[in-house]
């Protein structure tokens, strides 16, 4: 098997450890006295809801609804799947959002709320609390993604600007809730997966204003005030931790990006090609972590008594990108791109980003390759890899060269996944 196609098995497998058609069977509840209302949000939650139907008691009472992205809805007979907007929350979203919180007021105590939250799921269930409109959560949202901003205080944001985020939808409950949760964060804690809507929430009003005032974003003056308003203690707070509304609820996490860069290390293994887990946790802007990444292949390359070759570069996360061109191209394609400049048409090196849910950002690949040759390949058609970079269009350059990795939607989301292959 050449590099390549390793490369591309290895992101094959990764996705397949966090496939929720074999995750979630293993995770659900007991069926209760009453009835099961399903509800979720996120890119895998079409999967999730078509894994549990498959799976629940036939003689049980089972419905629901849950909200994917465009492109991701797959068949169900008892669940309910609306696509929706993402990254920017849409009017679909907005209704299915409302949808569920007002089924999920009329649940019962011996019902049982199953809630299925993936990667996503932040702007599918876009419900602005009072006093805010789709529009203010539309601008802010789209403010919040380019300025370079973590994906925490992203949503630290977003829960004080939802009437369902933030633990706000557990609250709204009176029977026992199980949230069923694939995290795409990293430390994979339930509050930052889909904003949390059925944990605890640890921010605050102030937490939020703090965001936007590092960042300087000019928000409406009507989410200014709202936000101001929570600092003032003039609305009510989220749900905090130790919080009598989290007794009879639970958020579990089925599948992350440890397990999926296990199942790839072990592939690797098999292979008898040396694995090294750089970690699961990765952040920071995607062209200065990869610049580190060359560093380290660089070593291997060079010095074998450190990490004896063939070896490979295996990480988690989510990078981030501050935008400052008008080009194309998500977080894995401009890690690779300035990993490649990094490289220097270093032999033997190949590697691979992708993005586990199959779209790098906003375009329609999951990521792309690089190979020892992919700078001369460049430079013959006249592509200038740094000027690239500085526009923000690394698609465009993996475009020409035809190394774009395109799958589709994977109907999962465990983040990034990232193989560095020194042979």
């Amino acid at each position: 098997m050449n590099p390549r196609d390793l490369l591309l098995e290895s992101f094959s497998i990764a996705v397949k450890a966090a496939d929720p058609i074999h995750v979630v069977p293993q995770h659900l509840p007991s069926s209760p006295r009453g009835r099961t209302l399903v509800v979720g949000a996120g890119k895998a939650a079409a999967a999730m809801a078509l894994a549990v139907e498959n799976s629940w008691p036939a003689d049980a009472r089972l419905d629901g609804l849950v909200i994917t992205r465009y492109g991701h809805k797959l068949p169900t007979h008892k669940i309910e799947v609306i696509e929706a907007g993402h990254p920017i929350p849409d009017k679909n979203g907005e209704q299915a959002s409302r949808q569920i919180l007002s089924a999920v007021k009329a649940l019962k105590s011996e019902d049982l709320l199953l809630c299925l939250f993936s990667g996503g799921g932040s702007s599918l269930l876009s419900l602005p609390i009072d006093g805010i409109s789709l529009q203010d959560l539309k601008e802010v949202t789209h403010q919040l993604l380019r300025c370079g901003a973590s994906i925490q205080e992203i949503n630290t944001v977003r829960k004080h600007l939802s009437a369902v985020q933030g633990g706000k939808l557990a609250a709204a409950c009176k029977a026992p809730v199980v949230a069923l949760i694939i995290s795409d964060v990293t430390g994979d804690e339930a509050t930052h997966i889909a904003s949390g809507p059925c944990a605890p929430d640890p921010t605050t009003y102030s937490d939020a204003l703090a965001v936007l005032d590092h960042y300087n974003l000019e928000v409406s003056s009507t989410v200014r005030r709202i936000l101001f308003a929570g600092k003032e203690q003039a609305v009510n707070e989220t749900p905090k931790p130790g919080s009598s509304i989290f007794f009879r609820v639970e958020n579990r996490i089925i599948a992350n990006a440890h397990q999926s860069l296990i199942a790839a290390s072990n592939y690797f293994q098999g292979l008898n090609i040396t694995p090294f887990i750089l970690g699961d946790t990765v952040t920071g802007e995607s062209r200065e972590i990869a610049k580190s990444y060359a560093a380290l292949a660089r070593e291997i390359h060079l010095y074998p008594q450190l990490l004896r070759a063939p070896a490979v570069l295996l990480s988690g996360g989510e990078t981030t990108v501050t935008l400052k061109g008008n080009g194309r191209g998500g977080r894995n394609s401009e890690f690779l791109l300035s990993l490649l400049i990094g490289l220097a048409g270093q032999e033997r090196t190949y590697a691979l980003a992708c993005d586990t849910d199959g779209l790098d950002g906003s375009e329609n690949n999951a990521g792309a390759l690089i190979t020892p040759d992919s700078l001369i390949r460049a430079q013959e058609i006249g592509l200038n890899a740094a000027s690239l970079l500085d526009n923000n269009d690394a698609y465009t350059f993996f475009e020409q060269l035809n190394d774009l990795v395109i799958t589709g939607p994977t109907y999962t989301n465990v983040n990034d996944y990232r193989a560095v292959l020194v042979l």
